[in-house]
């Protein structure tokens, strides 16, 4: 034991001229690992009487615990050079100009809709938006949808645990709650297009489980067909940037309009010739309308008899493509920078 002062002074020379965290750690292994110098001071405590024990292992543990400080000291010291020596090698210079800096730019869904607000504002339309977590009678039941329709089971719709008042809630399908709620809010007369993100169990080339749609309404006095072929022809011909745009209306069933219809332009791509895309058709169908049902009028405390009015949908993606020349709708969404650069 006499020596265990001069174990503690060389101890500290040799921490003092540690040059690394490396050397440091070997200093430590040396003189406090399993069997460091000052550990194998403590195992000679059992050859000593029970008298002396407890005096000496009182110093080897202050040797040890003086030793640790001095570790403990230098492996800071240590650490702050490296850390300025680090800081100093890799900085960066502020002053320089950037270097690979490119614009960024809307996606294209975004553009899509922002063009799509543009023209029907300057038809007169307000945009609409609503929640996107909806309950049954904002997506179904105030739309004419029976309490057995496709369209309400799991296979259609995404329906959530949450329940609110017994009955459960879902992802919006469409943008039709928009207008429920707008016109229960507001009553009639009202002019507005509903925009945002919808929600449904399909996804191939042409389907996405989350996609934008945009559907319009108008509800006054003396509304008709004739004019939601106006309003539509105006906006497909400006939209496309096409005057010699044609349309078609082909008797279709939705269960919140009445008469119903499917809506194709004439092939953009072919001009009504025939080619892959029109499936040699010349005809490509964009989207779906009619007169709002009565019941659905009824649903928002509207009078049927007092006033009609038409609505139409579409999808945002699905005009995308057709205006792009995007052949997949699912690249929308992969976030793959050589197609969304294209938008920029």
């Amino acid at each position: 034991m006499d020596n265990l002062e001069q174990l503690v002074s060389e101890a500290e020379s040799a921490i003092a001229a540690c040059q690394d965290l490396r050397a440091l750690d070997e200093a430590r292994v040396r003189y406090l690992g399993k069997k460091g110098v000052i550990t194998e001071q403590l195992k000679s405590l059992g050859r000593l009487s029970p008298e002396e024990r407890p005096k000496t292992g009182q110093r080897i543990n202050d040797a040890k615990q003086r030793v640790a400080a001095m570790l403990d000291e230098r492996k800071a010291v240590l650490e702050a050079a490296e850390l300025q020596k680090a800081l100093a090698s890799e900085t960066v210079d502020v002053t320089l100009p950037g270097r690979g800096e490119l614009p960024g730019g809307l996606h294209p869904s975004m553009r899509i809709m922002d063009r799509i607000s543009d023209l029907f504002r300057g038809m007169g339309f307000g945009i609409e938006t609503g929640p996107e977590i909806e309950d049954e009678f904002h997506n179904f039941d105030a739309l004419n949808f029976k309490p057995d329709h496709p369209a309400r089971a799991d296979m259609d719709t995404f329906y959530l645990e949450r329940k609110e008042n017994g009955k459960p809630l879902l992802l919006r399908t469409h943008t039709s709650p928009v207008q429920i709620r707008a016109m229960r809010a507001r009553g009639a007369p009202i002019r507005i297009v509903a925009l945002g993100r919808t929600y449904r169990h399909d996804y191939d080339v042409t389907h996405t489980p989350m996609f934008h749609q945009v559907e319009g309404l108008l509800v006054d006095r003396g509304v008709s067909m004739a004019h939601l072929r106006g309003i539509l022809t105006t906006f497909m011909q400006r939209f496309f940037e096409r005057d010699d745009l044609t349309l078609r209306f082909r008797p279709s069933y939705f269960p919140f309009v009445e008469p119903g219809a499917e809506v194709d332009i004439s092939c953009l791509f072919c001009e009504a010739k025939g080619c892959r895309v029109c499936k040699h058709t010349g005809w490509i169908e964009v989207l779906g309308c009619g007169m709002v049902h009565p019941n659905v009028l009824k649903a928002v405390d509207i009078d049927p008899e007092e006033f009609s009015g038409w609505a139409f949908g579409m999808g945002v993606e699905r005009l995308g493509m057709l205006r792009y020349g995007i052949n997949d709708i699912r690249m929308n969404y992969e976030n793959d920078l050589r197609f969304l650069r294209q938008f920029r």
